[in-house]
């Protein structure tokens, strides 16, 4: 199954069932794996004949729809390295990634051509949607394990964001996370609502349900808890993967109720809080089951159908999965990760046991619990935000002198980005300075990234050798 396109897209019925789109008009349209295989294959031809080639980049800027998933299919078919980047990335954002993984052709929706000009491309590019015209693809690669597959950014903690590379094998290793954690049935509609450009975006959104024999369901649409509601009960859905922010907003915000068709539904990205599964298990009749993996290793834990799901745990290591505990850091040994990655962009990945930086401990029956990161990653709902970018973006405007961002806790997001500032002269703290910074960060980055708490210091407090003292200002969130 080296050739993801071949031994799942092409090889399936090409009548079955593949994707169900619901567009941001309200259109809804069906692709057979056909069509799928098809549109891939026709794209294929294009980026062939703008010069991309075998091992080249190819960075799409797509939204939740069937153009994105055919241009991931079009990369996997051809041996190209496909970079999925997010629609709310800001030029600064693109600019990084472009620089970082200069790609031979950008893949680009028409509404994101603007921001992607700001960044300064102006090389081969493709806007979709759009009409192309029939060619013959050039023949399929033949792949090996760790040919380059894909390219997905960290969040950045210590840094900018760095591009981790994954091989071949991360396509086929899904089937592990498929079957023990995701566990779609066959001719099953799965959705997976995590925008294109995420880790588990590609994995669950089609990858991992393609491999079971179900299909996807793809909703270009801004998140609303009553509208999601009415699409499981109108679509039928029978397995919902959201991040544990979704599926709290939802219990508070939206009257929950049984879904007759809905038989599995998992989380990932951060303890779910325990009133949250009571919730939606008495309403639904469902207990959410949890999973843990990063950027770089893919899924490694999971709690199995049929598994007791435990309050705040992140369930058991996938079978063949060694994980063990050291110094109360989570740790994997990458031999037995079918989804390790192949290093960081230019890089190969480190030798020897994989430090995930996260602290967890353990129970007598192998269940896992989230403790939090070692370093100073933010995870809000469900989305992983370093610090940096955002402390880089404060710094940039002219009324700050200093900036430090931690996570506050809160109730809906289970965190949020908090920002303590330090003026320069001439500056006096106000709210509406400080919905002029927050406004400010929207424009530099994505905007989840922005800080939704800002409080104005006189200083920040620090060691010694001048380094920031996170802890002290988590503690007085």
């Amino acid at each position: 199954m080296a050739n993801f396109a071949l031994s799942v897209v092409e090889a399936a019925p090409p009548g079955r069932r593949a994707l169900v789109e619901l567009a941001r008009d309200g259109e809804r349209r069906e692709w057979s794996f056909g069509q799928v295989a098809g549109a891939a294959r026709t794209l294929a031809a294009h980026l062939h004949a703008q010069g991309v080639r075998r091992g080249d980049t190819v960075l799409t800027l797509v939204g939740n729809r069937p153009e994105w998933v055919v241009a991931m299919v079009a990369c996997f078919r051809q041996g190209y390295v496909v970079l999925p980047c997010n629609e709310q990335l800001r030029p600064k954002d693109l600019r990084l990634r472009l620089a970082a993984c200069p790609p031979a052709l950008v893949v680009c929706d028409e509404r994101n051509t603007g921001v992607l000009a700001a960044a300064g491309w102006d090389g081969p590019l493709i806007v979709v949607p759009g009409s192309l015209s029939p060619l013959d693809p050039p023949p399929p690669a033949d792949l090996a394990p760790a040919d380059r597959c894909l390219i997905t950014f960290t969040s950045g903690t210590a840094g900018e964001p760095k591009a981790v590379v994954h091989g071949r094998r991360y396509l086929t290793g899904q089937a592990l996370q498929a079957e023990h954690w995701l566990a779609p049935r066959p001719g099953d509609l799965v959705w997976c609502t995590a925008a294109s450009g995420w880790s588990k975006s590609a994995r669950n959104v089609f990858v991992a349900p393609w491999i079971r024999g179900a299909a996807a369901l793809l909703h270009d649409a801004r998140f609303d808890a009553h509208e999601r509601l009415e699409l499981l009960e109108r679509e039928r859905v029978n397995l919902l993967c959201m991040a544990p922010t979704e599926y709290r907003v939802i219990a508070k915000r939206a009257a929950l109720r049984p879904f007759c068709d809905l038989h599995g539904a998992v989380a990932a990205g951060e303890a779910l809080n325990p009133e949250v599964l009571r919730a939606w298990q008495e309403a639904t009749g469902l207990q959410i089951r949890d999973g843990y993996g990063q950027t770089e290793t893919g899924q490694l834990t999971g709690v199995a159908p049929g598994d007791e799901v435990r309050p705040g745990s992140m369930g058991r290591a996938l079978p063949g999965i060694e994980l063990s505990i050291d110094g109360g850091e989570l740790v994997a040994a990458p031999e037995t990760v079918p989804t390790f990655f192949l290093g960081y962009d230019g890089s190969h990945a480190p030798a020897g046991p994989w430090r995930t930086g996260d602290r967890a401990a353990r129970d007598g029956d192998g269940y896992l619990y989230f403790e939090g990161r070692n370093d100073d990653v933010i995870i809000s709902a469900g989305y992983r935000i370093g610090p940096f970018e955002v402390e880089s973006s404060l710094v940039a405007h002219e009324a700050v002198a200093e900036a430090a961002v931690v996570a506050a806790p809160d109730e809906e997001r289970g965190s949020v980005v908090r920002a303590v500032v330090v003026l320069r002269e001439g500056f006096t703290a106000s709210p509406d300075l400080a919905r002029a910074l927050q406004e400010h960060v929207k424009a530099q980055t994505a905007p989840y990234k922005y800080p939704r708490r800002v409080d104005f210091a006189a200083e920040l407090p620090k060691t010694a050798s001048g380094k920031v003292r996170r802890a002290l200002l988590r503690e007085d969130s």
